[in-house]
């Protein structure tokens, strides 16, 4: 039925690989898996369905520890996320990297870290980076205000794929003037 109505790549989202695998038979195009992480059993169930099927995938710099406190951690997570997937076949520009965005009501160091992890693995390892920008500002007020403020750096960091609501007219109206202004 999603197909009938749009031609955009599908974002298939199952733990379960057996639900993944079937999805990922009938799909007629090249969809995206959402997701593998850094827990071997992910990287071992997954990465070969991803392969088999031709997808792309978004790899969580997660693992069996949780989400890593630091960009470190979490660029160790996606170089090892990566290492895998070429290993496997998958060809790099198929990795899409979530470097996790956590809401800075709770933990606000935590936006820097994230920042500097999309930094890192855009630069060192050359992937494509993923973020639901709006987690950042959950539970805080004027949680737009905080959003165009942490998807600007974002995107100054290297992010290409954020994960945000296209009616919010305030954050299209951002990207686009961000667009004018870098002369794309």
């Amino acid at each position: 039925a999603i197909l009938e109505v749009s031609d955009l790549p599908l974002q298939l989202d199952s733990s379960d690989p057996a639900a993944l695998e079937a999805a990922l038979r009938i799909y007629p195009g090249k969809p995206i898996v959402n997701s593998v992480n850094g827990k071997e059993e992910s990287l071992a169930t997954v990465l070969p369905l991803v392969k088999k099927y031709g997808a792309a995938v978004v790899g969580l710099t997660m693992d069996e520890q949780g989400i890593p406190a630091t960009a470190e951690g979490r660029f160790a997570i996606a170089e090892r996320i990566l290492n895998r997937a070429t290993a496997v076949g998958i060809p790099r520009e198929d990795v899409w990297i979530d470097c996790l965005t956590l809401t800075v009501s709770a933990q606000q160091e935590q936006a820097a870290e994230t920042l500097q992890a999309v930094r890192r693995v855009t630069e060192e390892l050359g992937l494509c980076t993923v973020l639901g920008v709006s987690n950042i500002s959950f539970g805080l007020p004027n949680r737009m205000l905080v959003t165009q403020a942490f998807l600007m750096s974002a995107m100054e960091a290297g992010l290409k794929m954020p994960i945000l609501n296209p009616n919010q007219q305030e954050i299209m109206d951002m990207i686009a003037a961000r667009k004018v202004l870098n002369g794309e």
